[in-house]
């Protein structure tokens, strides 16, 4: 059963979120009637805003934790006619679309607030923090997969360097790699206290001196690799892309380099006509970018809210239907 606990969250770029979302109620919608999905329903910020900013809006919540679910919920109790939590990842939101959306509610926005949230970081449980120590668990959804002191434990050298190298771009990577492995053979690496030890112990010191915490690129490598992060928001871009009425937006807010990229790539493609220069019948994009570049928090935000500091924002909107899906266009 998941554990009913209280956490403060403050929704990331609100107002701007917000507008963006309602460009797709406007165009989208029927007469203000619309779906919303929240791929990443987390705590429900985003979501008790968008219920009370539009009142005839009905929203689906994903999430693959059962504890932000069990928050969520308790959360927007008072909008249950229009609201419903679905346990799953987000890579699942076609099906979700297909499901819930229809004529009379077409699907008009999705916002994807991506990477960790505040409940699971603040919760010293989950092992997401490098700065508390717990377990080395960091599933986003703890009913299923393999946990980071798991794979710690049965990786070879060379996939763990990999995974750092790739997944939290760290430099030292092969050096902390070689360090788990040669620590692993002496006791089991089970906390985060001793994978912040292993981490700090293995990089020179004139490189520890800025930057913050040595250890968080290897923190943000291995839940990444434990939550299969970027192969889901691969899938899960195109797929949102695909279900969205004409009309219809999709908000994505990445906080780090490799998630703003594969959303930017996604985007780029679709906003670029299918057709090769210099055919005379020319075949407009099926989508226009809402956002010139990738927008970032204002200081005032960034003070009030310092987890703002490093959010990427991108949006789209969907011109008219596409005749094939998204992902078969480069096949």
């Amino acid at each position: 059963m998941p554990r009913h606990v209280t956490f403060t969250h403050q929704p990331v770029l609100a107002e701007r979120c917000i507008a963006l979302l309602g460009k797709g109620v406007e165009q989208a919608g029927k007469n203000g009637r619309a779906l919303i999905i929240d791929a990443t329903l987390g705590l429900g910020g985003h979501s008790e805003l968008i219920l009370k900013t539009y009142p005839q809006v009905h929203l689906i919540g994903i999430d693959r934790d059962k504890q932000a679910l069990a928050s969520s919920m308790s959360r927007l109790q008072n909008y249950s006619q229009r609201f419903k939590a679905v346990h799953a990842t987000y890579d699942a939101i076609g099906a979700v679309a297909s499901a819930y959306s229809d004529d009379k509610y077409p699907l008009a926005a999705i916002l994807m607030d991506l990477g960790v949230s505040s409940m699971q970081l603040d919760d010293t449980a989950r092992g997401f923090s490098y700065a508390q120590d717990s377990e080395l668990d960091m599933r986003m959804d703890q009913s299923k997969g393999k946990s980071a002191r798991e794979l710690l434990a049965e990786l070879s050298g060379e996939q763990i360097s990999k995974i750092l190298r790739e997944y939290g771009e760290e430099r030292f990577a092969t050096r902390i790699a070689r360090a788990i492995v040669e620590k692993r053979q002496e006791t089991p690496i089970e906390t985060s206290k001793q994978l912040v030890e292993i981490v700090r112990d293995s990089i020179p010191a004139p490189a520890r001196r800025s930057g913050g915490n040595p250890a968080k690129r290897t923190f943000q490598a291995l839940r990444i690799a434990v939550n299969q992060e970027l192969s889901i928001l691969s899938a899960a871009v195109p797929t949102a892309l695909d279900a969205l009425a004409p009309g219809g937006v999709l908000v994505v807010e990445s906080y780090q380099s490799l998630e703003d990229r594969i959303v930017k790539q996604a985007f780029r493609q679709v906003v670029t006509s299918q057709m090769p220069e210099g055919i005379p019948v020319y075949k407009p994009a099926a989508f226009a970018l809402l956002t010139s570049g990738a927008e970032k928090a204002e200081a005032a935000e960034i003070e009030k809210n310092p987890r703002s500091a490093s959010v990427r924002l991108r949006a789209i909107q969907k011109l008219r239907m596409q005749t094939e899906k998204i992902g078969e266009q480069n096949a």
